[in-house]
């Protein structure tokens, strides 16, 4: 298998490998084995956040595209990849001697100059106008 730049490393592998939601199937709940490795699933998705692609453009040396995307999409709906954000951000702030949860925030100048135009829109043509017109 080809190695790309986006690839887990061992201890990131390590690290994710904990968090990740447990297969079901696993616990006898129902349900057939996965049939990729959940590293393979986990470096398409990282090669296309990376890259920007289509899923149907990931490259032939991934899982299909299908099985990567169902799997992302079951995770998303599932609530799983906030929670692995979280607990991966969770363990970061442990280890460098810090609260779990920041204190504050830092928002820059274009952010708050974008939110001062939220709400102004153009007047729309519409049927009223076009009868007030005639």
């Amino acid at each position: 298998m080809r190695r790309y730049t986006s690839d887990t490393t061992d201890a990131q592998w390590e690290q994710l490998a904990a968090v990740l939601p447990w297969p079901v199937w696993l616990d006898g709940g129902g349900g057939r084995p996965e049939e990729y490795c959940r590293r393979q699933i986990i470096d398409a998705i990282f090669y296309l956040a990376d890259n920007g692609c289509k899923w149907r453009n990931l490259p032939c040396d991934f899982p299909p595209w299908r099985t990567v995307y169902g799997l992302f999409t079951r995770w998303w709906h599932n609530g799983d990849v906030l929670a692995v954000h979280n607990d991966l951000r969770d363990r970061l702030r442990a280890n460098a001697d810090r609260d779990q949860d920041p204190t504050a925030a830092i928002i820059d100048s274009q952010t708050v100059r974008a939110a001062e135009t939220i709400g102004h829109s153009l007047p729309r043509l519409g049927c009223r106008e076009e009868a007030e017109r005639t």
